[in-house]
């Protein structure tokens, strides 16, 4: 009988162990498919631009500030206000850069976003890109929303929303924008993450006009985290994001050359130019593998899908 008991309890731990072998195998695999693959290191192309000579402050206060010698700046959410940076320069294309790091702790309602806009030239129809990096009642489960519309278009949400594969509060991150007359590009650590083609089903709303670049931080409790179930708790403030290795490459905008023709390249394509560069006009095949990955693993919502916000999707939702 004792034979028999031990022989029983020596099959069930061997049950038992391979269970936790295989559970263990199991979340080793989920592990692995939140490491993307590797992609083109576009940020190592340009150089670093300063926040002292390259932005204005828009608001904010002491709120915003500048540190090691004008590489990196620090905006702050608190009950008082927010804080943000605006490029002095409006571009007509290129490629625009900034590695961020978040408030940790709870910081639902809180929304810091890099984008591009010209809402101070065309306040009724203006253009905009955006990255904004939601606040969450949980740490560190900030979810990024990319979003566009071009020519005032605002009321037909683009919306796409993403789980980060990492910590966001720990370490700096890059997000990134490519922006041309051939495709609009959102990546994250160099991996893209979205992909609009300007195509006749999305020219009428795919900004074209010049825009300037903002780095921002706000109180967005009414729409946020949740639609707005729960708002900014200023008992934890201040929330303070830092901000680095800004990256502004691209076409000027000048007043007296409204074409933009002053920028154009009449020689054979540089690999560094936003517009006409190989790097910039099409994702490469590796590019591609990470969008791929992007998309299947990391996204959590698409306004293409969101069959109960829009009766009719729009137009580019529907075209293969």
């Amino acid at each position: 009988m004792a034979y028999l008991l031990s022989k029983n309890l020596h099959l069930q731990a061997i049950i038992l162990s391979t269970f936790i072998l295989l559970l263990s195998s199991s979340n080793h695999g989920t592990n692995a498919q939140s490491v993307p693959p590797s992609s083109t290191r576009l940020t190592s192309l340009f150089p670093h631009l300063s926040f002292d000579r390259d932005y204005s402050q828009m608001f904010g206060d002491s709120n915003a500030q500048i540190y090691g010698n004008g590489s990196f700046a620090k905006i702050s959410l608190d009950k008082k206000t927010g804080a943000g940076f605006g490029s002095k320069n409006h571009y007509n294309y290129g490629f625009f850069s900034a590695a961020i790091k978040l408030p940790p702790g709870f910081t639902s309602g809180v929304v810091v976003a890099f984008y591009m806009s010209n809402s101070d030239i065309f306040p009724h129809n203006h253009d905009e890109i955006d990255f904004e990096l939601l606040g969450h009642q949980k740490s560190r489960n900030w979810v990024l929303q990319t979003n566009m519309y071009g020519n005032g278009s605002v009321k037909t949400g683009r919306e796409e929303k993403f789980r980060l594969w990492f910590d966001p509060t720990t370490q700096f991150h890059e997000y990134s924008i490519i922006w041309n007359s051939h495709h609009i590009v959102f990546l994250v650590d160099n991996i893209p993450i979205r992909e609009v083609q300007k195509t006749p089903t999305t020219s009428s709303s795919y900004p074209s006009k010049p825009m300037a670049v903002y780095a921002t931080i706000w109180d967005a409790s009414p729409w946020a985290t949740h639609g707005g179930k729960y708002p900014v708790n200023y008992k934890y403030a201040p929330f303070t994001a830092s901000l680095g290795e800004m990256e502004m490459a691209g076409c000027i905008y000048d007043p007296k050359d409204l074409s933009g023709k002053s920028c154009s390249k009449s020689s054979s394509p540089s690999s560094l130019d936003p517009l006409e560069g190989q790097d910039f006009v099409k994702l490469s095949n590796q590019q591609n593998k990470g969008l791929q990955w992007a998309r299947s693993k990391q996204m959590i919502y698409s306004y293409c899908k969101d069959k109960r916000r829009y009766k009719v999707l729009p137009p580019e939702c529907t075209t293969k």
